[in-house]
């Protein structure tokens, strides 16, 4: 079986350690987004962008997407994300929120990247951002890895110095124990997207989870900062599985 890796140019940079990885697991080939040949030999496809035309056109091409595109779709579009979860009875934090304070999200962004608090008026009303009620504990998030169904781990990251916890714009991370309702939270959501291997962030508001976003293209130096797990060699033994069993 022969597959393609994508990711963009500067993401492959960045995340040198992971394409390896898959390269040594899975013998993909890299192919960067902004050069994607949909004609190229391949049974599978590890997109590992936020673009899920891509995905889509290599599904419509026949071939097994990892993860599909419509996960793609949902996860990178936090207005549709929300008011999917919020339709399916998740509780979100409220949006399309205008009293200050209130934090301001590109719809399309991710990592952290562009995200605001707006604490005093005026609101500047922009299209293409997401207005939402901020979480009662700033600074204080939690992702979970789900791999085919599976928790693979849970992670509390924090920041003294930024309402934004995100690892890479320098929160700390430590393992976090879930409880019995957060689980249950994951399953239910779990239960209604169709993915592979993705990330699940919380806040936190009024002590309790409160769901904040899908990681599509979940990165995971956290998991490996802290833990023995190898979170990409199980998700390629996840993909050697699943092309196996289509082909049975």
């Amino acid at each position: 079986m022969s597959g393609i890796l994508i990711y963009s140019r500067a993401e492959a940079r960045r995340n040198a350690f992971s394409v390896e990885k898959y390269k040594k697991y899975l013998g993909v080939t890299l192919m960067y987004e902004e050069t994607v040949d949909f004609d190229a030999p391949a049974d599978f496809v590890i997109n590992r962008t936020d673009r899920y035309d891509i995905a889509r056109e290599f599904e419509r091409r026949g071939k097994r997407v990892f993860n599909p595109s419509p996960l793609t779709r949902l996860a990178n579009d936090k207005q549709r994300c929300y008011e999917y979860m919020r339709e399916n009875d998740i509780e979100i934090m409220p949006i399309d929120y205008m009293t200050t304070p209130l934090v301001m999200k590109p719809s399309f962004g991710k990592g952290g990247k562009g995200v605001r608090l707006i604490d005093s008026p005026p609101v500047p009303k922009t299209d293409g951002f997401v207005y939402q009620k901020p979480a009662s504990e700033m600074g204080k998030d939690l992702r979970v890895w789900l791999l085919g169904g599976k928790i693979m781990g849970a992670v509390l990251r924090e920041s003294d110095s930024d309402f934004r916890a995100n690892f890479c714009l320098g929160g700390r991370a430590s393992l976090y124990r879930l409880s019995s309702d957060e689980i249950h939270l994951i399953d239910k959501i779990s239960s209604l997207i169709e993915y592979d291997y993705i990330g699940l962030d919380f806040v936190f508001d009024g002590g309790r989870a409160v769901f904040n976003e899908i990681e599509d293209a979940v990165g995971a130096r956290m998991l490996y900062s802290l833990t023995e797990t190898d979170i990409i060699g199980e998700y390629c033994d996840y993909i050697k599985k699943q092309l196996r069993g289509s082909h049975d």
